[in-house]
């Protein structure tokens, strides 16, 4: 290992103690992945000696030895008797570990997990965390996990400190899912655009949200929900003199007839179908009915239900690739209309 490949590995290692919650042959193994990643150690070359990383990194000689067989175990280096550790494989990433950070456990967040497990190597590790929204709960999930993940795949929250914590990661190593957040030019992103596609959802089913006295948006300021969603109702409905209401939820019991329900979260939707069928309202006909995000469920109950939707395997299948090829990219996907019966 010449003097510059030595002046980076231990660059990277110093880098990587101001992390806190890494350990110190922690430190040491991603220090080493790192210096490979850049292009510093290639197959072939010898890792510094046990006694020169004791000298210069000042971490025990176990500790040294540990990094060591990790990266063996990982099949990144092998060890020649009497020689030292060699590097045999450049490729790490193999055995990279993503950490996935979602707002919640739900249907179309399985999704995107399921195919983007599908779309990666096996040996590839995929952790998962909810925040839920939750300014407090995202900071902490960040503070345990910096650091010690090669890839970090954000839906993050609309706030800037969100956009705080996500900046201090390198470019590289980060890739923004599902809501845009400027965080800069470098950052990838694979995401939905909320306020143009779902206005020109709405212009496509004017005439037949015309035929309701009323249209109501779920909408709570408390949740995930997208603010482009709110903005193109309102804004839709003033332009066509559309009677409008924006509640946080739908109130068990409450449905009323000649109105257009517009649908964000689930619950929702199956307690407004449930009070539709007890008061033999017609969907599509007595009661307009729009939901987003789509699902099988949604195509069969009340004779299929009209939703505004993007597709979240094809969003998993465009992360995966730039995983897989440690490649810079920045991805719209566009939002669907499926038309059935409820409007």
């Amino acid at each position: 290992m010449d003097s510059n490949s030595l002046e980076k590995l231990l660059e990277l290692i110093d880098k990587l103690k101001e992390v806190k919650t890494l350990s110190k042959h922690e430190q040491l193994v991603l220090g080493i992945i790192d210096t490979i990643n850049s292009g510093h150690l290639t197959i072939g070359d010898q890792l510094p000696s046990i006694n020169v990383m004791v000298d210069e990194v000042g971490f025990a000689r176990k500790t040294i030895v540990k990094a060591y067989e990790e990266l063996k175990a990982k099949g990144l280096v092998e060890s020649k008797k009497t020689k030292g550790y060699f590097v045999v494989n450049s490729n790490t990433q193999l055995f990279l570990r993503i950490a996935l950070i979602m707002y919640s456990f739900q249907r179309f967040q399985q999704e995107f997990y399921n195919t983007l497990r599908k779309n990666l190597e096996d040996k590839v590790q995929i952790d998962v965390f909810f925040h839920h929204n939750n300014e407090d709960v995202f900071e902490t999930i960040f503070g345990n996990i910096v650091g010690k993940y090669g890839m970090y795949v954000v839906a993050p929250i609309e706030h800037e400190r969100s956009k705080e914590v996500l900046a201090s990661l390198q470019p590289e190593k980060l890739i923004v899912i599902d809501r845009y957040l400027d965080i800069g030019k470098e950052y990838s992103y694979v995401v939905q655009e909320f306020y143009h596609s779902t206005l020109k959802v709405f212009n496509q089913l004017l005439p037949k949200m015309k035929k309701y006295k009323r249209s109501v948006l779920f909408y709570r300021e408390d949740r995930d929900y997208p603010q482009g969603i709110k903005r193109s109702f309102e804004e839709f409905c003033s332009a066509n003199d559309i009677d409008q209401q924006i509640l946080p939820m739908y109130e068990s019991e409450e449905v009323v007839k000649d109105t257009l329900y517009i649908c964000i979260d689930d619950a929702d939707l199956w307690l407004l179908l449930k009070d539709c069928r007890n008061s033999d309202f017609r969907i599509g006909k007595d009661v307009g009915v729009l939901s987003f995000n789509d699902h099988v469920v949604k195509e069969i109950i009340s004779g299929g239900i009209t939703t505004i939707s993007a597709d979240f395997k094809e969003m998993a299948t465009l992360t995966a690739k730039n995983i897989r090829n440690l490649s810079y990219d920045n991805s719209i996907i566009p939002t669907s209309l499926l038309e059935r019966g409820s409007i």
